[in-house]
Order: structure tokens, then sequence, then C-alpha cells
């Protein structure tokens, strides 16, 4: 049975050990000669370094924040305690105000992603996933990174495998509706798609169902625009009503069920008497500050991911290109790489988020490893049209993922929490079940924990909401599961003995 882990962080600071901080030097030693090394190649490398060193950062304040949101579900339904939730709510709604500004100021790569039923059906499926796994996709790495065997690396397999193998199959041809099949077949007769590029249940699930769903980001919708024509949008629609409203409803609401009462009774008692609306303002503030170390690491969480779209933003104007299949393709020209068939999508373009991004690159991975073994992964839309299947070391995103496992490695070295650990009886069962489900949970609604709920929604996109209840009903379920296994396991040892 999976324990509990409320990610409680040591509250002392005690010295680095010596071998933790050379294992620390060494790591960010080696990452800097693969810097300046690429660099010294071609200044375009830069950008693969930028997601590297974004993903760097992103695994130290996930690592030190403890910022799971399968630790902020799974802790708030079986343990009562909110401070994760609290602390992804703090920094979803920092980084609201971050992306607002980007957005006004043209220097934003934020797109919105088709809107309907599906994305919350998708969002339930990862929040069981995360909760039998023990960790989210972002969890999942950094955890990787603190020696954690067991939600870490068997999830991340299966996380990685299960989104390569979904993508290609047809075992779902019997939920595809007549609509949906035909939909994709006319687009294929228009010649919009490669025939050979649509073969399998997602393929006809995406071209005929997804892409024809409308894009919803609130500043760009027609009574927002001539309401507010100016720059003012991007702070009232997307930041104040897609965002900061609703995360402080959710937050009042997490108060309300699982801070209120313990928190008015101790004041009542300190002041002797009856509590006020002040009391209750008190009451939130103190749950929001509850842990200083999860509530900080929010905010910064939030300003990297505001920088690293700023970053990116401009390595796109200053090199001209829109996505990074373009310049991927002059290096090829210019002789300092050799790209195979395939690398790039059909449409000449590449997964390239431009922002904090986790499960699309762990996906081409899978389909990169299983192709090894001679399974054909480039006849589909998502790897032959969309997103390529470039090698691991021509992926900038799957960097980024490397980066927040090596960024949290360092972070756990230096605060002496890393440590190995093997899974152990059931548990490979439940991480390796558990990373399935988030690949199969983030295929449809194109994103996980990260994309299709933490950023979108601090980008305007109602859909966002949309998954993270779907992924917190998900994660109910989860809770809800172990439970009844535990009792029913705990039921049998007593019947034996």
């Amino acid at each position: 049975m999976q324990q509990l882990d409320c990610d409680v962080p040591n509250t002392g600071a005690p010295a680095v050990r010596p071998r933790n901080l050379a294992a620390a030097s060494l790591v960010v030693a080696f990452f800097l000669l693969v810097s300046l090394a690429t660099l010294a190649i071609d200044r375009r490398y830069v950008y693969f370094s930028a997601y590297l060193w974004f993903g760097f950062a992103y695994g130290m304040c996930l690592q030190y924040g403890r910022f799971c949101m399968a630790s902020a579900s799974r802790d708030l339904f079986a343990a009562g305690v909110p401070r994760m939730a609290v602390g992804v709510l703090v920094a979803l709604m920092f980084f609201s105000l971050i992306q607002a500004t980007l957005a006004s100021t043209n220097m934003s790569t934020f797109h919105p992603a088709p809107f309907g039923v599906h994305t919350l059906i998708a969002g339930l499926i990862f929040g069981v996933g995360m909760v039998l796994s023990g960790g989210c996709a972002s969890g999942s790495l950094y955890k990787i990174g603190e020696g954690n065997m067991t939600s870490a690396v068997v999830a991340f397999f299966g996380l990685c495998i299960g989104q390569a193998v979904f993508v290609d199959v047809k075992w779902f041809d019997w939920m595809m509706p007549a609509s949906w099949k035909a939909t994709a077949a006319a687009k294929v007769a228009a010649g919009q798609l490669p025939a050979d590029k649509v073969t399998s249940s997602f393929d006809t699930f995406l071209a005929g169902y997804v892409w024809d769903q409308p894009t919803i980001q609130l500043s760009h919708t027609k009574a927002v625009s001539a309401a507010m024509p100016g720059i003012s949008k991007y702070f009232i629609a997307d930041s104040l009503l897609c965002t900061l409203i609703p995360a402080l409803v959710v937050l009042a609401v997490i108060y309300y069920f699982y801070s209120r009462k313990g928190f008015l009774k101790k004041r009542a008692k300190a002041k002797g008497g009856p509590t006020s609306f002040g009391d209750e303002l008190s009451g939130i503030w103190n749950m929001i500050t509850a842990s200083k170390r999860t509530t900080i690491m929010g905010v910064i969480i939030g300003m990297v991911a505001g920088l690293h779209i700023y970053v990116i933003k401009g390595m796109q104007i200053r090199f001209g290109i829109t996505n990074f299949a373009q310049l991927l393709t002059r290096m090829n020209n210019d002789g300092q790489i050799h790209l195979k068939p395939g690398e790039i999508g059909s449409w000449g373009t590449m997964f390239d988020p431009g922002y904090w991004y986790i499960t699309s690159q762990e996906g081409q991975l899978g389909g990169w490893i299983l192709e090894k073994f001679g399974w054909n992964m480039r006849d589909n839309i998502f790897f032959g049209v969309n997103n390529g299947l470039p090698d691991p070391w021509r992926n900038p995103a799957l960097w980024m993922s490397i980066g927040i496992i090596f960024g949290a490695m360092v972070m756990a070295r230096l605060s002496n929490e890393f440590k190995f650990k093997m899974p152990k009886g059931e548990l490979w069962v439940w991480a390796f079940a558990g990373g399935m489900l988030m690949g199969l949970g983030s295929r449809p609604a194109l994103g996980c924990n990260i994309g299709a709920f933490f950023i979108r929604v601090a980008g305007g996109d109602p859909s966002g909401w949309l998954y993270g209840a779907g992924m917190v009903g998900g994660a109910y379920f989860g809770v809800k599961f172990f439970n009844w296994w535990s009792d029913r396991k705990m039921a049998k040892e007593m019947a034996a003995f």
C-alpha cells in the first residue's frame, strides 16, 4: 500500500554534507560545460541551453517547495492538509499577472487549447493516475532527482510509453463516432492531412473532433475585445476574471472546509469571546502563510515561468522563427547537424511549447524508445504531422525535463534530502499503472497538470479550470480507492492472524 507523504520538508538547516556538495557542484559544472561546448559549436544552441537551464530552475523550485499537484489533492482529501493546494494557487495567481504583462507587450508564447468535455474527462483520468503513481507529471520528475525510484522512474516510464502507445494504436476505434471518422476522412480528402498519417484512434479523435472545437482566451473574445480594446483586457479578462477571482474562490472554499473551524476555535479561545470578520481574513492569511517555504516557492515558480516565456519569445524574434523546427532545419542546412527523416513533422513543425511543459516531450521519448524495438511511431498525427520524433539530444523540450531532474537533484543534495529509494512490492504496479493513466489522460487534453491546467488558466483559457476540476475529481476517487484497498488488505491480514 502506498504510504501517504504530506511532503513536509525539514525545518532545520544542517550543514551540507561534503559528498552532497561535491555531487551538486559536479552536476552544475557538467551543465555549464555542455552549454559552453554547444555554444562554441553554434550560437543557435542557446535555444537548447535556455530550455535546459529553465528546467534546472523549475527542478530546484519544485524540490525546495515540495511542489506536486498529486500531493496537493491527495493531502487535502486524505489528511485534510491544505498547504500544497494553497501553494499551487498562489503560484497560479502570481503567474497570471506576469503572463498578462507579457501578453500586453506581445512577448507571450501562450496559445489556448480546444475547449470541450474531453478536457474534463482527460483530467479525471490523469487525476486518478497521479494518485496511483504518487506524483504528478512535474512531481515525478523532481522526485527522480531526489532518488525516488517508486513514484518517479517507474511512473515516468509508464507515462512515456503510455502516451506513445495511445497515439499510435487502433484499440479505441469502437469508441469513435461515425461522424468523427467522416470528418477526419474529409480533411484527408481535402489535402489538409496526409492519408498515411491518419491511422490510429487518436488520429480520428484529433482530426474528427478536437480540432473542430473552439479555442477560448478571454482577452481575445469578441465581447472583451469590444469592451476593452487596450492592454487592460489581458489584466482584467485573462488574469482577474479567469485566474484571480476563481483562485480566490477556491482558496475560500479550502479555508472553509479544512482550516476555518480549527483556526476560529483557537482564536476565540485566545480572545475569550466571539470572532469577527477580521478573524476570518486572518484565518485565510494564516492558511496561506502556514508554510512560508511553499508559498514563497509558489511566487518564485510564477516568476521563473514568466521569464521562461519572455526568453523563448525573445529568441524566436532574434532568430526570426515561430517554431524550433525552423531553426533546426537551418542548422541542418548549414551542416551543424544531420537530421533524419521524420525528426520534424510533415507540417514542418516539432514540439516547441515556448513555456513550461512536461508530457509531450516525454511521449516523444517513449516513441523514440519503441522505435528502437521496431515499432513504427511516425505513421500518426502526433509524431508524424505535429510534433516530429527527434533524437533526444535534438529535443529542447526534453532538455527541459532533464534539467528539472538534475535541478531537483542539486537542491536535494544541498538540503541533504537526497536518498535513493527502490520500489517495494505492489508499488511497482501502482507506479507503472499510474504513469500509464497519466499518459492516457494527458493526450486528449493536449497537456497535463502543467500544460493543460497551470499554463492555460494563467493564460486566460477557461479550459484549464475544466481540466483542473477533472484532475481534482480523479484524485478524490484515487484516494477513495486507496482507502478501500488499505481497509481490504488490513481485513485480510487480520483474518489470517
